[in-house]
């Protein structure tokens, strides 16, 4: 039985009401989407740069993503009517035909902050990836709350894995996770099932779901995939219904409404109901409530984890294309009861949620790339762990050789990490280990004796060895060029790091000495823990060796580079800390203090803030932890147990308690302010109040900049 959901009779009522407005934004987080497809004539859709190049093909992930957008964006009378045909979307490949879906949290994180700062008011994820808990990469659990406070829908599939299992993005907080039913209205077998989704989970259409096909021709397909656009579309119908009646745009208002309207399984008739999630979508009832008003924000805050799959569920048959001509053949759905399979997106971490007819799931691996990369043209979204279920063909990709810039806008990054660096080829890291010199050891550590010395053990040259690779760039910076600078989070690169004219050399040795600095033992007075760079991204991208797509951003000087030497740091607070007390030597116990109060706050700081730096808060943010040892004074006197009125016996104590930040309500004309608040408390005495530390920055430069003085004060804890 096809499900052709424009005829369902609720869904019929809703669209007579309104086919969408086009003020009202919806992006798909998909693959590649063939906009010259018939249904799509007449539609408003813009598709971003992505790291994901891909022209729509006749591919699995190309596929996929036509068959999602032809769900919402179908024109009327067209071969595939669309839900809310005349909203606007944005496109956004996050899939690639040629990597298999292949696509990391981390990615994932990067296009939800694009589609949001591209005025999406709901994003549409039809993959995601299994997670025993429901967490997230910190960093994807970033960009969901970032979604949350700016006012967006993520809208992501349950998954197709037919158990009580979670997936991400779908059970991350202030998500609406949408599973799999059947035209009686029953759960598809293949769809996911679990605690989080009885609060957050909706039932919809995602059996045999009539959409288009890349080339032309229409397809039924089937699975949590399928059944995420159509929630999609309605909720874009809902708010294109609240701007008619001279409303804000709510998107979670609308989220609540659906949650508080669903209509729920009924344990006398059905065996097993946490397999309904919270029930099944009830669009009249959804509807009538949104049009009473008053209805709250929904606002879930909580934590998340890191990996994620296209979630995709195909049936073991061949899926089946149903020619033009023989669409209007097609008889009417039943109300709208969802059915679905299972699919799975390939991609290192994310999976997509699908069913065509043909049941197949795919699994992603978070890939690190430690191995020589090479250069490929791409966009600004990244996909490198999300995959959508079912064999695409998409690990295989192959390795470009050049790097070609997208036409998209440049714009800032503000991003904290470590360095590192990687070849374009095989043949390129040979040719480093045939210029780099021997090198003589002590102990197995590289030293400069001379390699005549007693202990001295010759070491062939390794490129890999970042003492050497220091070592070897100090006396030939020229060769710095020839590496592909990547920026880390952990052994993640983010980015590619590429200098710009007519700067680039002395960016290169600030990079020399970055590296040579990591490379130290961490006591080392030079020892760097991190750096900050700030940078405009470029719109092209890199293809690591291991296949990992990332996007390239330039410093365009060496204007607010940055090493975090931490001992150097703690040094300065203690000196500040003698200079308030007149001069006075701080006891070694007391340097001790000092010490492990403050590596605790770089640590909180550096790992509570994971990040790409994309975003105006995230740059606020990385400012804020990179800078916070200017003000010396206001931080030993925040961090102090005791105020400095009169007691010169400080001791150092406090612990970070959190890291805010938030709009400031005072800017200067053209500016963007952030109000940075750092709370600490007192870990032995819970009962005392905790001390704020509060700052502006201004982040609408490539280098953001503080605003006026700190201020500190204590709050009833």
């Amino acid at each position: 039985m096809v499900t052709n959901i424009a005829t369902s009779t609720e869904l019929s009522s809703l669209m007579n009401k309104s086919l969408g407005d086009s003020d009202v934004c919806i992006a798909i987080l998909d693959g590649p989407v063939d906009q010259s497809h018939p249904c799509f004539d007449g539609a408003n859709l813009s598709r971003l740069p992505t790291l994901v190049s891909d022209v729509a093909s006749s591919g699995l992930m190309s596929g996929h993503g036509t068959h999602i957008a032809s769900i919402i964006f179908g024109q009327k009378d067209s071969p595939v009517s669309g839900i809310a045909p005349q909203c606007r979307g944005l496109i956004v490949p996050v899939f690639s035909d040629n990597q298999r879906g292949k696509l990391s949290q981390i990615d994932l994180a990067r296009a939800i902050n694009q589609a949001v700062e591209a005025g999406a008011h709901v994003i549409n994820i039809s993959g995601g990836q299994l997670s025993q808990s429901g967490d997230a990469d910190p960093i994807l659990a970033e960009a969901v709350r970032f979604c949350n406070n700016q006012g967006v829908l993520i809208i992501a599939a349950a998954g197709n894995d037919a158990c009580e299992c979670l997936h991400v993005p779908a059970a991350l907080p202030s998500v609406l996770a949408v599973g799999a039913m059947n035209a009686q209205g029953l759960p598809v077998d293949s769809s996911n099932w679990g605690k989080i989704y009885q609060y957050q989970g909706i039932l919809a259409p995602g059996k045999n779901i009539l959409g288009a096909k890349p080339g032309g021709g229409v397809v039924l397909r089937s699975g949590t995939s399928f059944a995420t656009p159509i929630v999609s579309g309605i909720v874009a119908l809902l708010l294109s219904i609240q701007l008619a009646r001279g409303e804000k745009p709510n998107p979670h208002a609308i989220r609540e409404a659906i949650l508080k309207t669903v209509l729920p399984c009924n344990p006398e008739i059905v065996e097993d109901c946490r397999r309904f999630l919270a029930g099944t979508l009830n669009i009249s009832g959804a509807y009538t409530l949104i049009t009473k008003g008053g209805l709250a924000q929904v606002s879930d805050p909580k934590s998340e984890e890191v990996v994620i799959q296209p979630s995709q569920v195909e049936d073991f048959t061949p899926e089946e294309t149903i020619p033009i001509n023989e669409i209007q053949q097609l008889e009417p759905s039943e109300p709208i009861a969802p059915s679905s399979e299972q699919v799975s997106f390939y991609s290192p971490g994310i999976q997509a949620a699908e069913v065509t007819n043909s049941e197949s799931s795919m699994t992603t691996n978070i890939q690190h790339s430690e191995n020589p990369m090479s250069v490929t043209s791409n966009n600004l979204a990244t996909s490198s762990n999300v995959t959508p279920s079912s064999d695409c063909g998409c690990n295989g990709g192959t390795v470009a050789s050049s790097v070609t810039p997208s036409n998209a806008p440049m714009s800032l990054v503000y991003a904290l990490g470590t360095l590192g660096y990687d070849f374009a080829t095989e043949a390129r890291r040979d040719s480093f280990k045939q210029l780099m010199p021997m090198n003589w050891s002590d102990n197995g550590l590289p030293i400069d004796t001379p390699k005549d010395s007693a202990d001295a053990i010759a070491v062939p040259a390794n490129p890999y060895d970042a003492r050497q690779m220091a070592r070897y760039l100090e006396r030939n910076i020229s060769e710095a060029v020839s590496l592909i600078w990547t920026l880390n989070l952990e052994l993640t690169p983010i980015y590619a790091i590429k200098p710009q004219a007519p700067f680039a050399l002395e960016v290169y040795r600030y990079f020399q000495e970055f590296l040579a600095g990591q490379v130290l033992d961490t006591e080392d007075e030079g020892y760097i823990e991190r750096v900050s760079i700030p940078a405009v991204l470029t719109g092209e991208t890199v293809t690591l060796y291991s296949g990992q797509v990332v996007p390239v951003i330039a410093p365009l000087n060496t204007r607010g580079m940055y090493g975090w030497k931490v001992n150097e740091l703690i040094d300065s607070v203690i000196a500040a800390i003698e200079n308030q007390e007149s001069g006075n030597t701080i006891s070694p116990e007391k340097i001790e203090i000092i010490k492990y109060s403050l590596r605790n706050f770089l640590m909180r700081i550096y790992y509570d803030l994971r990040n790409l730096g994309q975003t105006s808060m995230e740059r606020a943010q990385n400012f804020a932890a990179t800078n916070i040892f200017q003000y010396a004074d206001a931080l030993v006197q925040a961090l102090s147990n005791q105020s400095n009125q009169g007691n010169n016996s400080q001791a150092v104590t406090m612990q970070l308690d959190g890291f805010g930040v938030e709009r400031s309500p005072f800017c200067r004309k053209d500016s963007d302010c952030w109000d940075v608040k750092i709370k600490f408390f007192d870990p032995e005495n819970n009962e005392r109040a905790k001390r704020v530390l509060r700052y502006t920055i201004d982040v609408s430069d490539i280098m953001p900049v503080t605003l006026g003085q700190p201020r500190i004060w204590d709050v009833a804890n």
